[in-house]
């Protein structure tokens, strides 16, 4: 992250990649959903992603002179690898207990977390001009999906979605801190590696690390990897060294609203209009964050 507040130009910009790299991190979901369709392990469509894309991040930071692994390396490889499985573990688990569409309410409170964190680390001003983003933002998310019905809920479900929320609201700025040192694809690339490592060693442990699948599901593995894994991450890093993590949080709730249109596109899903209400709140919540008020952090609260 940028040490100086950015200009609104490069906010902008920085806005525009993070709105990028949620498009394409919302078509996780529909990568994955095809490729266990076509008949493809769970584990073994994510060893995949993150071996295919540390693969191809790693060979983009060899060309861009990243030709060793230093200790700021070794550490996102660590940080990034051990969060990402963890973060994916935890929520994939928490579909055995709540609907989709509950866990997508209770994750997506992590810009609130992020928030809470950065107020008690005061390494962000949280105006109230943010605020009043961040309230639209979870607004929208909650018209989109719903509120979590009571009688719906299963506690162990509730525990591992909120776990898993903040578990991502303390890895955004822990990665942010990482890779100041570090060119965005290279911090990538060791987030990737270290993923993969993890997942591979899981897939094998289980016996899924399948090679033999379906053209339908390596077409959706390649698709994740190159789509949702390697210009998602450097989107979303990129967007992350200038906005920094609270208003990157905010901004990446546009995600769900990104995958409801693509599995209205993709799969047939039906397009509602709170889904579209909702993805209004969040495209305002968007807007405001590029006012002068919001990119300049004045009126520290």
């Amino acid at each position: 992250m940028a040490n100086e507040t950015p200009t609104r130009a490069a906010a902008g910009r920085a806005t525009l990649m993070v709105v990028l790299s949620a498009a394409g991190f919302a078509g996780i979901a529909i990568f994955v959903t095809f490729a266990t369709g076509a008949g493809a392990p769970l584990l073994a469509v994510l060893s995949w992603r993150y071996i295919i894309a540390a693969v191809v991040l790693g060979s983009v930071a060899w060309i861009a002179g990243v030709r060793r692994m230093d200790r700021a390396g070794f550490k996102v490889m660590l940080v990034g690898g051990f969060g990402q499985s963890l973060i994916a573990v935890v929520t994939l688990i928490a579909l055995r207990y709540i609907p989709a569409a509950t866990l997508s309410f209770l994750f997506y409170t992590y810009p609130g977390w992020v928030a809470i964190i950065a107020r008690f680390r005061h390494s962000e001003p949280l105006t109230p001009l943010r605020l009043f983003a961040l309230a639209l933002s979870l607004t929208g998310i909650f018209v989109m999906v719903g509120a979590p019905g009571a009688a719906a809920l299963h506690p162990v479900g509730v525990v591992l979605a909120l776990t898993g929320a903040v578990l991502y609201a303390i890895y955004v700025p822990m990665i942010g801190e990482l890779q100041r040192s570090l060119p965005s694809v290279a911090t990538a690339a060791y987030m990737s590696a270290g993923a993969a490592i993890i997942l591979v060693v899981a897939a094998v442990a289980r016996g899924e690390l399948a090679m033999r699948m379906h053209s339908t599901a390596w077409v959706s593995i390649l698709g994740l990897s190159l789509i949702s894994t390697v210009g998602a991450f450097l989107a979303f890093l990129r967007g992350l060294r200038v906005l920094g993590p609270v208003r990157t949080a905010i901004v990446s709730t546009v995600e769900p609203f990104f995958t409801a249109l693509l599995g209205a596109w993709l799969l047939s899903q039906p397009l509602t209009r709170t889904t579209l209400i909702g993805g209004a709140l969040i495209a305002a919540a968007v807007l405001l964050l590029q006012m002068p008020a919001a990119a300049n952090g004045s009126g520290r609260s």
